[in-house]
């Protein structure tokens, strides 16, 4: 006796879930490097200390003291060879630490590389960010790994106060200190000399004052010495 067979429809496989980031996730950072490559443009996360931060929308008032941020490094790089400003870009610290700050600063040839698939590693000599809704990790999360990892200097730009914290070392090994601003009000870069920031000016959006004290700093002689024992580096 014969049977006939069983007419089969098409064959269907138990749906996958893509891998996503989710605030509050555990990971490595290669996990999160590979998940946050897949994500959508324009979607922002960061890895600190093992665990997954995705930021809130930015409001206008974080954008525009942003950009007044970038001004105030760009200006400083173009006239200072052998440096270079990163705006927003993902750094990768550590096993458990992949950051992605406001702004950086950078010697060139100094603590950071890029890997063979042009990303930032390694601790900048300094990196700025700007704090509103991020303001709790940016000021002890985000502090414990860049400290813990070598970033040389942490601003801080905290909106909702309407203040600045400028976290530096006196040596390589040293813990972050604050020290006060100088008689003026100026904070200055004890890493990159003429790097002078009118704080107030700039939480103020006052962006020429914050230019024209910068301008003072890159007339100095310690920045000129800077110059000329950086000029090599320019690229």
């Amino acid at each position: 006796m014969t049977t006939s067979a069983v007419p089969q429809g098409p064959v269907t496989r138990p749906h996958r879930r893509a891998a996503t980031l989710e605030n509050g996730d555990h990971l490595d950072q290669p996990t999160f490097h590979e998940r946050y490559k897949a994500t959508p443009e324009g979607f922002r996360a960061e890895l600190i200390g093992g665990i997954v931060y995705v930021p809130s929308p930015l409001k206008a008032d974080h954008g525009s003291t942003h950009a007044d941020v970038m001004a105030w490094l760009g200006m400083y790089r173009a006239n200072t060879p052998g440096t270079r400003a990163l705006d927003n870009a993902t750094d990768i610290l550590g096993s458990d630490s992949e950051p992605q700050p406001d702004g950086c600063l950078l010697i060139n040839g100094g603590q950071t590389r890029l890997d063979p698939e042009g990303y930032l590693v390694g601790p900048p000599e300094l990196i700025v960010e700007v704090a509103s809704s991020t303001q709790a990790y940016d000021l002890y999360e985000k502090r414990r790994d860049y400290e813990r990892y070598g970033v040389g200097e942490y601003l801080v730009l905290l909106l909702r106060e309407s203040r600045a914290v400028w976290f530096i070392r006196q040596s390589p090994r040293d813990q972050f200190t604050e020290p006060s601003a100088d008689a003026d009000h100026i904070l200055r870069s004890k890493i990159f000399p003429g790097l002078w920031l009118d704080a107030t000016a700039l939480l103020a959006g006052n962006v020429s004052q914050v230019l024209q004290a910068l301008s003072a700093g890159l007339a100095t002689s310690e920045h000129a010495a800077f110059v000329a024992a950086h000029q090599g580096q320019a690229k």
